[in-house]
């Protein structure tokens, strides 16, 4: 913060700067990358054993919320420093990532509804502050980044571990519970210092120690100058970004808008739905719930990557959105079809199991499954003009 610059014309150079001239600059930028990255990974993890430990019930479905708020936060905070060293990466990345936010106004112009003035034009003036990313945008992803959503962060992470130590630390089965109260001497409370201290430092270490290895041997990159007449081919959203890219590229609405809204509306409800009071603290549940859990996962990787390679195979973008119309483009692409598929098995399996519990779990692994597959499929098989190349990354070669 001391040395850099949020201003278009020297913050690419006070990124050099702190890389070439600064003492150990390069390091501490090296820290600051991949220990981001490796935020937004924890912060995907996280959830995922929450969910399937069942730490979401017995009152914690408020928290449970408050940490859909903290990783949409995480998202937000990467998305806004990727901007900052204003570089071609960066540039492009953003103004993707820009291009899907205000990707709802399609439809709207789809259904001849947008006639209130330009929805998309005021969308971006409200993040970028102008039209187009710029110096404008540049200031206020600095602010955001720096300023406001670290503070954002410091509140809900303080509410985050204060529900968690209200409700009398994480989720754990029942049977241990039930052994305190045979062996009331092993019962006793034992202070947070040192005991809960030792254990938060111990991770503490281990993590630094990895973003210390992995600063000191793989270099945060770092491309041309931003030219915004020149666009990177590809140009390629931020990693945790590139699956809603691959389904922009079918439906700019539904990639961009509707799917990524019907997940979050999927994430919140999921403690409303699933009521069910056994595995609570247990690792799915129990061995159906591991069983499921293994089917579900090779079914969501066939059905996401079947689509994706249909969708290939049959040009859809070439002669599929040509002949089909708006309403084909939004309503009936890979991402939409994928979330037909996933909801009928979700329901499958609660009719075959009278278990909202195994049927919530379905569907969410999924989604996640999906998640992953979309994202490799965008990060190492789109090429030059987002085509399809199928060996990975053969494109650099030629």
């Amino acid at each position: 913060m001391i040395y850099y610059k949020p201003d278009t014309a020297r913050a690419y150079f006070s990124i050099k700067d702190l890389m070439f001239v600064i003492p150990s600059g390069r390091f501490v930028r090296n820290i600051h990358r991949w220990a981001g990255h490796l935020m937004i990974i924890v912060a995907f993890l996280h959830m995922a054993r929450v969910f399937y430990t069942g730490a979401y019930k017995r009152g914690q479905t408020f928290n449970w919320n408050i940490g859909i708020i903290l990783f949409l936060l995480t998202l937000a905070l990467g998305f806004t420093g990727y901007l900052l060293p204003w570089d071609q990466l960066a540039y492009w990345a953003g103004t993707i990532g820009i291009n899907i936010a205000t990707s709802p106004v399609q439809l709207m112009d789809a259904l001849g509804i947008n006639t209130a003035g330009n929805l998309s034009a005021m969308l971006k003036h409200l993040l970028l502050g102008a039209d187009q990313i710029g110096n404008e945008a540049l200031v206020r992803f600095y602010v955001w980044h720096c300023l406001f959503l670290p503070m954002l962060m410091l509140v809900f992470i303080a509410i985050h571990l204060w529900r968690i130590r209200k409700k009398g630390g994480l989720a754990r089965p029942d049977s241990i519970d039930q052994e305190r109260k045979l062996k009331p001497e092993s019962n006793s409370p034992v202070p947070a210092i040192p005991h809960a201290f030792q254990r938060e430092f111990t991770a503490f270490v281990f993590i630094l120690a990895l973003s210390v290895v992995m600063a000191f041997f793989v270099g945060a990159p770092l491309r041309e100058p931003a030219n915004p007449l020149v666009p990177e081919n590809p140009a390629k959203a931020p990693w945790y970004f590139l699956s809603l890219q691959e389904l922009v590229s079918y439906s700019a609405y539904s990639g961009g808008f509707g799917i990524p809204l019907l997940v979050l509306l999927g994430l919140i409800s999921i403690p409303y739905i699933d009521k069910e009071q056994m595995g609570y603290g247990r690792w799915f549940g129990d061995s159906s719930g591991l069983r499921i859990t293994v089917i579900t996962a090779t079914y969501s990787a066939i059905c996401s990557t079947g689509l994706l390679v249909l969708a290939i195979a049959c040009n859809y973008s070439g002669t599929w959105l040509a002949e089909g119309g708006q309403f084909f483009i939004h309503f009936i692409n890979p991402g939409t079809l994928a979330i037909l598929l996933f909801l009928t098995w979700s329901f499958w399996v609660y009719l075959r199991y009278q278990s909202t519990r195994l049927g919530v779990m379905a569907l969410f692994t999924c989604f996640w499954i999906a998640v992953v597959v979309f994202t490799y499929f965008a990060w190492g098989h789109r090429g030059p003009n987002w085509e399809f190349y199928g060996e990975p990354f053969s494109w650099l070669r030629h």
